[in-house]
C-alpha cells in the first residue's frame, strides 16, 4: 500500500469521514485539496501534507483528528518528517498575525505555543500554496462563505504573489477571475 493510501486509511479510522466540512465530510475536503495540490505540480510533500493539512485542526477549523501536543509521532511515521511539519505549521498557524503581511515579515507565528518561526523560500512556497488551494476549495463548495472568502482572497492573494508557486497562483486568479 502507498503512503497517500496509508494516510486516507490513517484518517478514515480518525473519523474524518464522519466530520462536516464545505461540500460533504472533511475527508473528502482533504482529497480534494490533495488532489488539487498534485493537479498544479506539487511535490508528493506537499500533496501528503494536503492531505492531512487539518490533521491538528487549524485557526479557521478547530475540530482536529490528531493531539499536536502527544500524536505527532503517530502522522510522523505515516507520512514522514517534512510533510508532518508542513501539516503542523499550517494547522497551528495564527492566521490573524501572520497572514495579511507574511511576504514581508516571512513568519509564521504558532497558535498552540505563541513562538514564531521564519520560513525560508521554500517553506513558504509550500505553506502559502496549501493555504491558498485550501481556501480555493472552501470557496468552491460552501456557498454561506463564498462572498466573504472571495473578497478576502481578492485582497490576500496579490500580497502573496512573491510567495506562492506560478501554478497556484495561476489558479487563484482563475478562479477569482483577478
Amino acid at each position: 500500500m502507498s503512503t497517500f493510501q496509508d494516510l486516507g486509511s490513517l484518517l478514515m479510522v480518525r473519523g474524518a469521514d464522519e466530520i462536516d466540512h464545505a461540500g460533504g465530510s472533511l475527508y473528502v475536503h482533504l482529497h480534494r485539496v490533495a488532489k488539487r495540490l498534485g493537479s498544479l505540480g506539487a511535490s508528493d510533500t506537499l500533496i501528503l501534507a494536503g492531505l492531512a493539512h487539518a490533521a491538528y485542526g487549524t485557526d479557521g477549523y478547530p475540530t482536529h483528528l490528531f493531539d499536536w501536543r502527544t500524536e505527532r509521532p503517530v502522522l510522523e511515521s505515516v507520512i514522514g518528517t517534512d510533510a508532518e511539519l508542513i501539516v503542523y505549521r499550517y494547522g497551528a498557524c495564527d492566521r490573524e498575525t501572520t497572514w495579511r503581511d507574511l511576504a514581508e515579515h516571512r513568519t509564521v507565528t504558532d497558535r498552540f505555543t505563541g513562538t514564531s518561526e521564519e520560513l525560508g523560500n521554500a517553506e513558504l512556497r509550500d505553506f502559502v500554496d496549501l493555504s491558498i488551494v485550501n481556501e480555493l476549495d472552501v470557496l468552491d463548495h460552501d456557498a454561506d462563505r463564498a462572498d466573504e472568502l472571495r473578497a478576502f482572497l481578492r485582497d490576500q492573494i496579490p500580497r502573496w504573489q512573491s510567495l506562492a508557486s506560478p501554478a497556484v497562483l495561476t489558479e487563484a486568479h482563475r478562479i477569482l477571475q483577478l
